[in-house]
Parts: C-alpha cells; sequence; structure tokens
C-alpha cells in the first residue's frame, strides 16, 4: 500500500468498536487510514422509502396494514437496545423485505389461481414479526 499510495485507494468499513479494535491491533494502521466517517444510522422514514423503494423494484406493493406493521417492526429494532450495536440498517431492511417476499410465496402456494394482485401484495402476515426480532 504504501509503495503505491498515490495509485491506490482502500476503503475499510465495518461497526465502529470492531474498526476501532482492528486499527488497535497494528501501531502502523492508524496512521494508514488517517480518514474515518462515521454515517447515523437511517431514520424510520428512510426504512421505510427504502423498504417501500425494493418492493416496487421487484413489482411488489405492501398494503396498508402491511405497512403499519413493517412500520412497527422497524421502530422496535431502532428502539431495541441489544439491536442497536450492530444494526446493518438498509441490510436490516433488504433481509425483512425477502423474507417477506418468501413468506407471501408460502402463503400463496396454499391458494389455487390467486390474482395477479394477490401476487404482488405483500400483507401484514407476511411480516411475521417475532421472525424479524
Amino acid at each position: 500500500m504504501e509503495d503505491h499510495r498515490n495509485q491506490f485507494v482502500a476503503i475499510i468499513a465495518g461497526y465502529e468498536a470492531e474498526m476501532q479494535a482492528f486499527l488497535a491491533t497494528n501501531p502502523g494502521l492508524p496512521s494508514r487510514f488517517p480518514l474515518q466517517l462515521t454515517f447515523p444510522d437511517y431514520t424510520l422514514s428512510s426504512l421505510m422509502a427504502i423498504a417501500k423503494r425494493t418492493a416496487a423494484l421487484h413489482q411488489y406493493k405492501l398494503s396498508a396494514d402491511a405497512e403499519f406493521v413493517l412500520r412497527r417492526v422497524l421502530q422496535r429494532a431502532l428502539a431495541n437496545p441489544s439491536r442497536r450495536e450492530h444494526f446493518s440498517n438498509a441490510r436490516f431492511v433488504r433481509n425483512l423485505m425477502e423474507k417477506a417476499i418468501r413468506a407471501q410465496s408460502s402463503r400463496l402456494f396454499e391458494q389455487l389461481n390467486p390474482s395477479r394482485e394477490e401476487l404482488m401484495t405483500l400483507r401484514p402476515e407476511d411480516f411475521r414479526e417475532g421472525s424479524f426480532l
């Protein structure tokens, strides 16, 4: 890295405490990574927007009740101190949406000839709260 420092950029990312521990493993590391940025967590409204965008990208939509349940799941995740330390922001939302889509697929598997509307709508039961927190 040192020999090619004008041609090479290294970006390391992770949770703050773990990154500090990593930099402390070698006395030369902090001087090699002099610029450190801390990004704040997304707000609830930003996480909801990410979830809606994720759904739309996959041609799904959220029922009003599903949106309410999703908001509640996200509020609990943001407020839960044990989760806050390693809350993964958009990754949490992506994982949550992927689980909901799988749950919706399983739910509709039992249904004969679901309508296109049913196939493309996520409902509250697709966000089984216990499985997300």
